[in-house]
């Protein structure tokens, strides 16, 4: 097994630098948090296949991804917002005011490319405000922000609403959700690419070295020079965005547009970010992990569908999920420092 070194380097100018090398090691590698996932993965399709025979096919597990694109959708720029050491509960709020403002401008306009632009527009103006209020006022918190948001939002919807519902959208509209190339549904394909994006910049860009640098401690972040409260807004805002998308995209599955759509989705889509490693305090975690959580909490939620389990036994479900996921990282810290000290 290569073993961990340091070694010092001279240039010609006579500047030292330490350079530090890690050795791979196996046990590592292993113990890695997205080993789990995919154990977890497959302990979950084993089950969905044990439960329905029309699920053991590619046509079958492809198609059961439809019922959770939506809240995949808002997933990648949601850890963002937890890489931050934030949270954002409004998100389901914003789904269905973008989607309430949609129906309203096809209603009146009769156009839909209009209508989906003023989604669009709603869904960045949400996010805006969220990110826009914890940046001139940092010492409040994300989660009491949000909560506010939430319920403004979520009224502003049911009172240009009320209980009634708009449909009627051209054909072309539907296949948004129901479209497929080949056997590949369109909202999967976004969906992976959206997850090739994220991760190209989390860990590959300068923008995402500085969210992780925020999460790790924003204080020291604005000392280093990085203009924390743009990262911030900027933040939010696509989190506002891609919350106006999964709307559009909840909207075209349901071929109709209400005011208490996505009602409950923020905490799937939370559970998820957290189940794929990313840290609640911010500065730790991969899209990779993100990306496998997804799948498992989807295709389980699925799987409870298929023996018509109640909705409170799938919450306890998921619940028990998320608390694995903290207890054990954290229950490896703890031996860890135990084997320390002896």
């Amino acid at each position: 097994m290569a073993k961990d070194f340091e070694r010092q380097a001279v240039s010609a100018d006579g500047t030292r630098t330490i350079i530090a090398n890690r050795g791979f090691s196996s046990k590592r590698f292993f113990l890695q948090w997205e080993w789990m996932l995919v154990l977890m993965l497959v302990a979950v399709n084993i089950f969905n296949i044990s439960s329905s025979s029309n699920y053991a096919n590619a046509r079958g597990i492809l198609n059961a991804t439809r019922d959770f694109i939506d809240k995949a959708i808002v997933v990648f720029p949601m850890a963002f917002v937890l890489m931050l050491g934030e949270i954002d509960i409004s998100v389901a709020s914003i789904m269905a005011l973008s989607a309430t403002i949609m129906g309203i401008v096809f209603e009146a306009t009769g156009n839909m490319f209009i209508a989906i632009i003023a989604a669009l527009l709603t869904g960045v103006i949400c996010g805006l405000i969220n990110g826009s209020i914890l940046a001139k006022f940092p010492e409040l918190s994300s989660m009491i922000v949000t909560l506010s948001t939430q319920i403004i939002f979520r009224g502003i919807a049911q009172i240009i609403l009320e209980t009634r519902s708009i449909g009627g959208f051209p054909s072309w509209f539907g296949n948004i959700a129901s479209g497929k190339v080949g056997l590949v549904p369109y909202g999967l394909i976004f969906v992976v690419a959206e997850a090739v994006f994220f991760a190209y910049l989390l860990h590959m860009t300068k923008f995402g070295r500085r969210t992780i640098a925020m999460g790790n401690s924003v204080t020291v972040a604005k000392y280093s020079g990085i203009k924390t409260n743009k990262i911030k807004v900027i933040i939010f805002t696509v989190v506002g965005l891609f919350s106006a998308i999964a709307g559009i995209y909840l909207s075209s599955k349901m071929s109709s547009v209400r005011s208490d759509v996505a009602r409950g989705y923020e905490l799937d889509i939370i559970a998820m970010v957290v189940l794929g490693g990313i840290s609640t305090s911010g500065g730790r975690g991969r899209i990779l992990g993100t990306s496998l959580a997804i799948l498992v909490i989807g295709y389980l939620r699925y799987g409870l569908g298929l023996i018509n389990a109640t909705s409170q036994i799938i919450m306890i479900v998921v619940g028990l999920l998320l608390i694995i996921a903290v207890a054990i990282p954290n229950l490896k810290n703890s031996l860890g420092q135990i084997k320390i000290l002896k």
